[in-house]
């Protein structure tokens, strides 16, 4: 039985949902130095500038920063190195297929453990163009204006 239950959120990447097109996600373990783990469970970190690049047939996150310890000593970590990302061998195939393709990235989304064990969530995705991404917001403010007109028009009931 695990230490902790449940899904503790440490980063997420609100940018990565505005400036892509997310196809597939899927859920990845980390290889991690302890001086990591303590950072992260002190809820430091960012994956705004992160991506995934594959090296020999594995996934590694690149450019994710997990701030070095504060109490650490000569073992501390190196806050932007590459971190190796678990996944099963059919996933991994699949994602590198789909990457061999024009315009398709790696993209993580979340940062997060999950009884008790640091996970990323990952991304496929296609970068949107400027205008895909006025469209979208576009879409959204509409939304909430019918939201908005159909709240006020209920209360007036």
């Amino acid at each position: 039985m695990p230490k902790e239950s449940g899904r503790k959120v440490v980063a997420t990447n609100r940018k990565a949902r505005h400036n892509y097109e997310i196809l597939d996600t899927y859920e990845a373990g980390m290889v991690l130095m302890g001086t990591e783990v303590k950072s992260l469970r002190e809820g430091r970190a960012s994956l705004v500038d992160g991506f995934g690049t594959f090296y020999n047939d594995e996934l590694w996150l690149e450019a994710a920063y997990i701030p070095e310890y504060l109490n650490g000593s000569w073992t501390n970590h190196s806050a932007r190195r590459r971190r190796k990302l678990l996944l099963h061998r059919e996933q991994l195939d699949k994602i590198s297929q789909k990457i061999r393709e024009s315009g398709f990235t790696i993209v993580p989304l979340q940062l997060y453990f999950l009884d008790g064990r640091a996970k990323v969530e990952i991304a496929v995705a296609r970068g949107k163009r400027d205008y895909d991404k006025r469209q979208t917001l576009r879409e959204k403010q509409d939304n909430r204006e019918a939201l908005r007109d159909m709240r006020e028009k209920n209360r007036g009931a």
